[in-house]
């Protein structure tokens, strides 16, 4: 069966055929040889000898494919930035909850205003990952991360399930503030996969009504996450 690819690229573009890339692979791993293009009268045209890749052209190449990171200065809470991807840190703070109604308990908490530990975000494309933080710190590369104890986030790999929750279409410094409005703003309505989300003995209820009106999250109740932030960040989901 053939293909057909269409790419719209606008009527005042005037584009030329000038290079050629080849990838070769096998089952572990991958490279890449650069081929100018040698314009032939008649026939298709030919590939000169191939020349190693360069940081420059991968670079347009990237820009030109709409992969461009904007230049910006980056605050303190930003702990790691990519063209994909951005990860950033939010203290300790008090925050109001929201809860659906599927739990008779939750629902006598929503609305209330709770402690919570200092945690990590990560955006990745489209999605949304969270871990806590046991100490109220800039993390570095070694910290050890805690399962952020909240519903809506799975406990194996911090993964939040924003529904029909509008989330930032960027990954933008800007972004920042909206994708934890988000996360907050958000009902908190079932528990993701099996893993623990808090060592408190009544679970994830009695957790948060344990804490409602109180000024400090003891770090104590949170489960560790089994990875430290370099883990996180480079992990791809």
């Amino acid at each position: 069966m053939g293909m057909e690819a269409h790419v719209q690229i606008g009527a005042s573009a005037n584009l030329q055929l000038r290079h050629a890339l080849l990838v070769y692979t096998d089952q572990q791993r991958a490279f890449a040889t650069l081929h100018d293009i040698i314009s032939q009268e008649e026939g298709a045209p030919l590939l000169a000898p191939a020349q190693p890749l360069s940081l420059g052209f991968l670079r347009r190449l990237a820009e030109g494919l709409g992969n461009h990171v904007v230049p910006e200065v980056l605050p303190e809470n930003v702990l790691a930035r990519t063209a994909e991807m951005i990860v950033w840190w939010s203290p300790a703070a008090l925050r109001i909850m929201f809860f659906g109604d599927a739990d008779e308990q939750a629902r006598k908490l929503n609305g209330l205003n709770f402690p919570h530990p200092p945690l990590v975000f990560k955006v990745r494309g489209q999605e949304l990952f969270v871990r806590a933080l046991e100490k109220n710190v800039r993390p570095c590369p070694d910290t050890p991360l805690k399962t952020a104890p909240y519903w809506n986030t799975a406990g194996d790999d911090g993964r939040v399930c924003l529904g029909t929750t509008r989330a930032p279409e960027s990954q933008s410094v800007d972004s920042i503030k909206p994708w934890q409005a988000a996360f907050f703003q958000s009902s908190f309505t079932h528990p993701l996969g099996a893993v623990r989300l808090t060592h408190h003995k009544e679970g994830f209820i009695g957790l948060w009504c344990a804490l409602a009106g109180k000024q400090v999250f003891p770090a104590h109740f949170l489960t560790d996450a089994r990875e430290t932030l370099r883990e996180f960040v480079a992990r791809e989901r």
